[in-house]
């Protein structure tokens, strides 16, 4: 409902006041509005959902798989009773929308934002990453596209599983934290990090507004509403997820058989896919082993239909698991 409270605020002549509701007590919201003014945000990519993160971290130290984790964040109140919200991306998925609307004033329908969640990572693609110098996590990222102005200027919104530098600070956040790193045209770099969640944080960022309000109410200054994020045709264009462009991780588990690898990069190659680094494990086996690929940059339509194919090849014994990598190289 953001924007029918923008519009209210709006008709109201107040403000609105919503500092908890990305990354608990790290004040995000006040530094995108206010501090970042005079910049023009070109990418934001934010770890912010700590069940998430607890989960991917435990998984990434201690080797263990998913479901175990998750039942342990559920007994330590890590995790709700029902946890589908966080850990298929919905919770992220809300919060970039937020967080668009204030850094590219841009309004985004929540079905528009492509959506993925962390159930279907496993333990072995994370020691996969590490081996290959990278961290999973999961991410909320948003990217201009195109220069200011241009024609083609636009936005891509995702939340999805991410493998990143194990260098880059965003892997460092470890546990129930948040990390949001942002680049704006000015400013460079930022990097928040913090509590995202529990009562204090919250507490903390709910009365960093009321005493705003208040102050304003003490001297007199009206508030002022917020500059309402543009809604249709004067929108920023929404990238179709289908034409982003990234590295990607891929997971095959075939039968070592003689000239299954090679068919695998055929399909790519003939997708405009080229391979980066190659992994092979289990060889001699009569069971089918996982082949882990990394590619260069591509076009995420042409990885959709190499991955079609891929799966249909008879010695392919389980959809190919794809991870998209940002950050560049490891």
């Amino acid at each position: 409902h953001g924007a029918e409270l923008y519009e209210e605020a709006r008709r109201s002549g107040v403000g609105l006041g919503f500092e908890a509701a990305v990354a608990g007590g790290i004040p995000l919201i006040r530094a995108v509005k206010d501090g970042l003014v005079a910049n023009r945000v070109l990418s934001l990519a934010g770890i912010v959902n700590g069940t998430c993160n607890h989960i991917l971290s435990k998984m990434t130290d201690e080797g263990l798989d998913f479901s175990l984790v998750l039942k342990e964040a559920q007994a330590r109140g890590y995790a709700e009773a029902d946890p589908t919200l966080d850990i298929e991306g919905m919770d992220s998925a809300h919060k970039l929308q937020i967080l668009v609307a204030l850094a590219f004033r841009t309004f985004v329908d929540l079905k528009h934002i492509h959506t993925e969640g962390i159930t279907r990572v496993t333990a072995q693609d994370i020691d996969y990453a590490r081996e290959l110098g990278y961290r999973i996590k999961l991410l909320a990222i948003a990217k201009a596209t195109g220069p200011a102005g241009a024609s083609g200027a636009g936005v891509e919104v995702r939340v999805h599983p991410t493998m990143i530098p194990a260098a880059s600070p965003l892997a460092a956040v470890s546990g129930v934290f948040n990390g949001i790193f942002l680049t704006g045209d000015a400013v460079g770099d930022l990097m928040f990090y913090g509590r995202g969640a529990g009562q204090m944080p919250t507490a903390s960022a709910v009365l960093s507004d009321v005493v705003e309000i208040a102050r304003r109410i003490a001297h007199g200054i009206p508030s002022l509403p917020l500059e309402l994020p543009s809604i249709g045709p004067t929108a920023l264009p929404l990238t179709p997820m289908e034409a982003i462009r990234c590295c990607y991780y891929l997971r095959v588990t075939a039968q070592d058989r003689p000239g299954v690898l090679s068919r695998v990069a055929g399909i790519l190659g003939d997708n405009d896919i080229s391979i980066a680094n190659v992994i092979q494990k289990g060889r001699g086996t009569r069971e089918a082993v996982p082949v882990v690929m990394l590619t260069h940059e591509a076009r995420e339509r042409d990885m959709r239909a190499a991955l079609a194919k891929i799966d249909r090849l008879r010695d392919v014994a389980a959809a190919t698991m794809m991870i998209r990598v940002e950050g560049g190289s490891a």
